[in-house]
C-alpha cells in the first residue's frame, strides 16, 4: 500500500490547518471521502436524481438500477445475500431496529449480554430494552490488557441469555474480539448474536457467512462512504421472523383499509424514500476498498499501530488496550497531568486532528479510572509520517505544559 498515493484521492487532505499540513487521525469517528465517492454522489444528483422503485421513466429506472447495484456491492463486500442486507441510517439505527423488533418477538425477561467495552450505541438500546421488558443486562468483563475475558463470557452467557450483542473492534481500546468463539458460546445456549462492526468493517475482511453471527451492523461513513447510510445484515430466517420497524411506503406488499401485508426482506424494513445517494456513495466506497484489498488494509493497519504505540510510549504517554499488533488501528492514550481536551486543542494548533473525550464509552472510562482519553485512529491514507507528526505534536504539548516554550 502506498498511503501517499492514496491520499491524492482525498481532496480534504490537501488542506492546511493553522498553516500546517492536515494530519487527520480521527478516523474512528468518521473517515474522509475519496473523489470516487464524491463523484458518485454528484453524478446521482446532477445526472439521474429520481425516486427508486416507483417510476417507469428513464431517470427512475437509472436511479433504481444504481441503488440496487449498490446493495449488491455492499452485500458482496460482507459476503452476505442481497435480500439479507437492509439499508439503515447507520450502526446506531441498525441496533435500535433490532432492539425494538426483538422486543416484540422474544418472551419478556431473560438476559441480554454485552461487554464492558461497548459504545453507547450498543449499550443504551439494550439498557432500555431491559427496562421495558424486565430483562437483565449482564456484562462480560475485560482483562487488564483490555481483551475480553473469555471465562467471564462463559459465566455470563447462560441458558437464560436471549441476546448477545458485542463490538467486533473496540472504538477505544482497539481490541478485536474473537467473533466465532463468542457466537459459538451464545448459539450453544440458544441466544441471538449481534455483531457491531462499525469500527472493524473498514480495517478487517469480514465474511458474514463465516462469522456465525445472526446479525451484523455497520456504518458507511466509517468506511469512506457518506454519512446517514449504513446496513443491517441478518440471516434470512431471522429477518423473516422479525416484525417491521417503520411503516409506510415500500415496506408493504398490499394495503387494505382493514389490514396490510408486509413486503419481503429487505424491503420490509425500509419504509419511505431511502437515502438513495447515500447508498450509491456507500457502494462506491466498497469499490474503492476492494480495489486496494482488505487484507492489505488490515496489514497496513497492524504495522502502523505497532509503530505508533512504540513511539507514543517512548514519549511517556500511557496507552490503553493490547500492546501487540493483534488489534485495530485505534489508540487511546493520556499524557500525565494534561487533560485530553487541552492536549487535543494544542495538537490541532499543529494541524493534527485527534479525538479527545469519552468516545461514547463512559462506562469504560469509569473502568479505566480516567475522565477521558486522547484517541488517534488511522485509515488507509495515514502512514509513518503521520505518526511522526503526532509524536512531534505530543512533544509540543508537553513543552507547553512544562513551560518550555
Amino acid at each position: 500500500m502506498n498511503a501517499k498515493k492514496i491520499r491524492a484521492d482525498f481532496p480534504v487532505l490537501t488542506r492546511k490547518i493553522h498553516g500546517k499540513r492536515l494530519v487527520y487521525l480521527d478516523n474512528a469517528a468518521t473517515t474522509q471521502k475519496p473523489t470516487q465517492v464524491i463523484d458518485a454522489l454528484t453524478n446521482y444528483y446532477t445526472g439521474y436524481n429520481s425516486n427508486v422503485h416507483r417510476g417507469i421513466h428513464t431517470l427512475s429506472i437509472e436511479a433504481t438500477n444504481a441503488y440496487d447495484e449498490a446493495r449488491k456491492k455492499i452485500s458482496s463486500f460482507f459476503n452476505a445475500q442481497y435480500d439479507e442486507t437492509i439499508f439503515t441510517r447507520g450502526t446506531t439505527e441498525s441496533i435500535n431496529l433490532l432492539a425494538y423488533t426483538l422486543e416484540r418477538l422474544l418472551p419478556k425477561g431473560g438476559d441480554i449480554a454485552i461487554t464492558q467495552m461497548e459504545h453507547h450505541s450498543n449499550l443504551v438500546p439494550w439498557q432500555q430494552y431491559a427496562q421495558r421488558t424486565g430483562a437483565n443486562l449482564r456484562i462480560i468483563k475485560i482483562d487488564e490488557e483490555g481483551r475480553l475475558d473469555m471465562n467471564s463470557a462463559e459465566e455470563t452467557i447462560t441458558d437464560k441469555t436471549r441476546i448477545l450483542a458485542f463490538a467486533h473492534m473496540s472504538n477505544v481500546l482497539g481490541t478485536i474480539n474473537d467473533v466465532n468463539a463468542l457466537t459459538k458460546i451464545a448459539s450453544d445456549h440458544g441466544a441471538i448474536t449481534i455483531l457491531d462492526a462499525a469500527q472493524s468493517a473498514t480495517h478487517i475482511p469480514i465474511n458474514f457467512k463465516k462469522t456465525s453471527a445472526d446479525f451484523l451492523a455497520a456504518s458507511g461513513h466509517k468506511m469512506l462512504g457518506p454519512t446517514g447510510i449504513g446496513i443491517l445484515i441478518g440471516k434470512r430466517e431471522r429477518l423473516e421472523l422479525l416484525p417491521p420497524f417503520h411503516f409506510g411506503g415500500e415496506m408493504i406488499r398490499e394495503v387494505h383499509y382493514n389490514k396490510s401485508i408486509w413486503n419481503n426482506p429487505p424491503y420490509k424494513f425500509e419504509a419511505g424514500t431511502p437515502n438513495i445517494a447515500g447508498a450509491i456513495g456507500y457502494g462506491a466506497a466498497t469499490d474503492y476498498l476492494n480495489k486496494i484489498s482488505m487484507s492489505e488494509i488490515q496489514e497496513h493497519g497492524k504495522k502502523l499501530t505497532s509503530y505508533a504505540i512504540k513511539k507514543l510510549e517512548q514519549t511517556g504517554a500511557t496507552t490503553y488496550g493490547p500492546k501487540d499488533s493483534d488489534r485495530g488501528p485505534v489508540i487511546s492514550f493520556n499524557l500525565d497531568g494534561i487533560h485530553p481536551h487541552d492536549a487535543g486543542s494544542l495538537l490541532d494548533d499543529q494541524g493534527i486532528a485527534v479525538r479527545a473525550g469519552h468516545h461514547c464509552a463512559m462506562p469504560l472510562m469509569e473502568l479505566l479510572q480516567v475522565p477521558a482519553t486522547i484517541r488517534a485512529s488511522f485509515s488507509i491514507y495515514n502512514d509513518k509520517d503521520d505518526v511522526d507528526a503526532l509524536i512531534d505534536g505530543v512533544e509540543y504539548v508537553k513543552k507547553v505544559f512544562g513551560g518550555r516554550l
